[in-house]
Order: structure tokens, then sequence, then C-alpha cells
């Protein structure tokens, strides 16, 4: 038996559906409060909804031991992608809770089990730094540093607490990707740059980074996972490419105009300056974080020759992970509109 966290999101949504494909019995964790109607919609959208109701789901928390516990028994394989992903300062605690305390309760629990064989840890390239070098690895050393977003300082403080699992006798794996891309809500993480291009947002960032398909999240870290491999750590990266390519391509797929003003670092500051302030006085979120203008007008460049060595992996394009997420968006805008 295997069990999923974050079942409901974006890369365990995939995760679920790779996993049921092979015919494995499946426990997914979900909050009470969770809706199951758009992972529903994703399964449809990939033509495997009737694989759906072959899903266990397991009403528990990450911070609850006792229900985690009992959503562990008899599992032997865990995959781990529950996780907050906030640029955000007002969501630290929280992000910090679920990422980081979320993830030890995870190791705890598979090590006090007596059948849970291996972990499967969905990370980030977030955890990685910021290389002086021409490519970001897995070889990267971890910084502090006051640019370091909020999500990135959880995510490496989750990466250490499954390092202490490893050295405890825990047998896992590490993926970590880059801006995921897939089917999910307008409104999650990396899906919202969707929604600004749909909306007609008129700029581009200068910077670049890594981008993958969430289905080679998945497939990665189910194939790592599945393997002998252990202790080690994988970056998923499709392809490095830049913002402005990325608006272009997301704008063609929904045959929107591509934005054309270039917002340079200048601009940047300025905006999640006038966000904060706004933010302030509306007391909604702010649009853009300092994290997130700084991430955006940096150049980053991603090695991903480790998973191709270590598994033959292959990539799907960039171009074809952003017209699946954009098909699957305008079915799910459709459906708004008609309901």
């Amino acid at each position: 038996m295997i069990l999923v966290t974050g079942g409901t999101g974006l890369v365990g949504t995939h995760i679920l559906i790779d996993l049921l494909q092979k015919d494995k019995k499946v426990k997914a964790i979900k909050r009470k409060s969770s809706k199951l109607s758009l992972t529903k919609r994703v399964f449809k959208y990939y033509n495997v909804e009737h694989l759906f109701n072959n899903i266990i789901w397991i009403d528990a928390d990450i911070l609850d031991t006792s229900s985690l516990e009992k959503a562990m028994q008899d599992i032997e394989i865990v995959y781990h992608s529950a996780a907050i992903v906030s640029y955000n300062k007002k969501v630290f605690t929280k992000m910090y809770n679920v990422n980081v305390i979320g993830t030890a309760n995870v190791v705890n629990v598979a090590l006090s089990s007596k059948k849970v064989k291996k972990l499967g840890f969905i990370s980030s390239i977030a955890t990685l730094g910021h290389n002086k070098g021409p490519m970001n690895d897995e070889n990267n050393k971890w910084q502090r540093h006051k640019n370091n977003s909020y999500y990135s300082v959880t995510k490496y403080a989750a990466e250490k607490e499954i390092y202490r699992g490893i050295q405890e006798g825990l047998d896992a794996v590490i993926v970590n990707p880059g801006i995921i891309f897939g089917p999910s809500s307008w409104s999650r993480s990396s899906t919202s740059i969707f929604y600004k291009v749909f909306k007609g947002f008129k700029f581009y960032p200068v910077g670049s980074s890594g981008f993958v398909d969430a289905r080679d999240v998945s497939r990665g870290i189910v194939q790592l996972t599945e393997s002998n491999i252990s202790s080690e750590r994988y970056v998923l990266i499709g392809e490095n490419l830049s913002f402005k390519y990325i608006f272009d391509e997301i704008a063609q797929a929904f045959n929107k105009p591509a934005p054309n003003i270039k917002a340079n670092k200048l601009m940047l500051n300025l905006t999640w300056i006038i966000a904060k302030v706004v933010s302030v006085i509306t007391f909604k979120p702010p649009f853009i974080t300092k994290s997130t203008a700084l991430a955006t007008s940096r150049t980053q460049v991603y090695d991903n020759s480790k998973i191709k060595s270590a598994l033959n992996f292959k990539f799907t394009s960039v171009k074809d992970s952003i017209d699946n997420t954009a098909t699957f968006l305008l079915q799910e805008e459709k459906l708004r509109a008609n309901s």
C-alpha cells in the first residue's frame, strides 16, 4: 500500500494518476475541508476518471501525528508532496508549520512504522541557493542570504528533516523541481502566471529560470522511489528559459497578445513596494512580493544531467507543458462561465 500526502495538489494529483495507472493500491491524505472536484476534473482531463474511485481518501493532517499514524498504517511507500508555496511574509508561520514541522512528522511516523520501506520527497530548486557559477545543480551549498525567499527557507529546512530521517535509518530520495506547469486552478502557485497573461498582463520580467512539467515531476519521483537509488537528490528541470519566452508561449496558447513591456529590476522593485502598500490598505495578499521580484529578475540556469544519467530520463518540452496546462485552464474557464 502507498500513501500520498498532498493528494489534491498539482504534483500529488499527478502522482496518484501515475500510481493508479500501474494498478497500485493507494491512500491519499486530504484535509477535512479539502474539496475533490478539481482533482476529479484533472483525472477526467487525462481520460482516467475511472481510476479516481480507486483512491482511498484519508482525512488527516500532517501536523497531527495521531491522524498521520492512522493514515500510515499498512503503508510501505510514502510520497510526501504536501506543502504550501508562498512568497508572502504573512504566510511564513503557516508555511513553516506545514513545510517543516509537517515534514518532520512524516519522517518520524515513517521511522516508527515497521512497514514503511521508502519515502519520496518533493522539494524545490529553491533549496539550491544561488550559485555564482554558470550552472546550479545538486552540489550547490545552501547559504543564508537576505534575498532568500520565505518559501526557500522552509523547503531547505524540510530537506534537512529528510536527511535527518536518512541518518536515522529511513530510505529516502529527494527531487528538486523547478517552476512546475500542469493542469490546476488559476490561483495555484505557478499556474497564476497563466492567469496574468490570460487577463492581458502587459509586462514581462527580464530573468530566466528552470521549468518542468508536473507529469515529469511525478514520473521522476515515482521512478526514483521504485528504484534502488537511496539518499540522493535530483534536479528536475525540463528546460532553462527566459520569462519572456514563457509569457509569449502562454499568450500564444490562449490566443492573447503577448506582454510587450520589459519589467526591469528597478520597475519590479517599485512594483512590489507599491503592492505591499496596497496590501496593507486593502488587507489582500500582494500580487507581487520582494522575493518574486528578485526571482524573476535573476538569470538562473539549472543542470538536469544527473537525473538523465541515472534513469535515462526524457523530459516533456516546456511548450507542450504550457499547451497542456492552457487547454485545461480554458476548459475550467468555460465551466466557470456556464455555471
